[in-house]
């Protein structure tokens, strides 16, 4: 059952991604709606390393500590992406919230 638990989650959060990147497609292709546009790869990728370290347990022990020094790099390349894109206007409260859950997620996780 917990399996079929996994799976429901899995496709709720692929689905909520898929749909905000297919809506990210009509916002403008300049100002902020752009900067939005160009940092839909960085979200879902924040959200799936998010996701992933929830489920680091799961795997044996050298697999844990690859697994979660990858997330390191890659909360970092992804949060500087963001920050690097929002320097000159305020970035978004839910984005910062990612950043801050995607962190906060890792170091329970055992990082940093």
């Amino acid at each position: 059952m917990n399996e079929s638990i996994d799976k429901l989650t899995w496709s709720v959060l692929l689905g909520r991604w898929v749909q905000f990147a297919r809506s990210a497609a009509a916002l403008p292709r300049e100002g902020d709606g752009k900067k939005l546009r160009d940092s839909v790869a960085d979200l879902i990728m924040l959200q799936a390393v998010w996701f992933a370290l929830q489920h680091l347990p799961e795997l044996d022990a050298n697999q844990r500590a690859l697994g979660l020094d990858r997330a390191g790099v890659l909360i970092e390349k992804h949060e500087q992406a963001l920050r690097r894109r929002w320097e000159d206007s305020p970035m978004p409260e839910s984005m910062q919230q990612l950043i801050d859950d995607a962190r906060r997620q890792w170091s329970a996780a055992g990082g940093g």
